[in-house]
């Protein structure tokens, strides 16, 4: 049986995509005691809260048509927002040249977060190019890439 995530993945895409919109992720995770099904959307010049009301309601119609999770849980559709995580490979080819920051599992060279403009990506390892030259992190060692967004 899939996961919990792809069936939604499955039913969330199509009704993001009539809306202008694009899937960026789906996650379904406890926090205090309550089950959240959170489903991330983005398109270009930005998400609005009509976007999210748009894909959130039909989608909320879907998966009570299509029951993918037993037990209540709630549902929320919002911006994958600018300091976005990158999972999956079409994530990082969109963003390659962007500044991102790579958070460790542990401190490599003292540190557990690296920024820098990702340069490559390949089978999970990423590439940033530093000031001090470029660093391939591998993937048994990255806890988390995301968009750096500087203020």
């Amino acid at each position: 049986m899939a996961k919990v995530t792809q069936l939604v993945a499955q039913l969330a895409g199509p009704i993001a995509a009539a809306q202008g919109c694009t899937l960026w992720d789906v996650e379904y995770v406890r926090e205090a005691g309550t089950w959240f099904l959170r489903v991330y959307i983005d398109k270009p010049g930005g998400v609005c809260i009509d976007d999210c009301e748009a894909v959130s309601r039909p989608l909320s119609d879907k998966l009570d048509e299509a029951d993918p999770i037993e037990g209540s849980y709630t549902l929320e559709v919002s911006s994958a927002g600018a300091d976005r995580p990158l999972k999956k490979a079409e994530h990082f080819a969109q963003f390659m040249g962007s500044e991102v920051e790579v958070r460790l599992y542990r401190a490599m060279e003292g540190a557990k977060e690296c920024v820098g403009l990702l340069s490559g990506y390949a089978d999970g390892d990423v590439t940033v190019d530093t000031p001090e030259g470029p660093k391939t992190f591998a993937k048994k060692d990255v806890a988390q890439v995301r968009l750096y967004v500087r203020f």
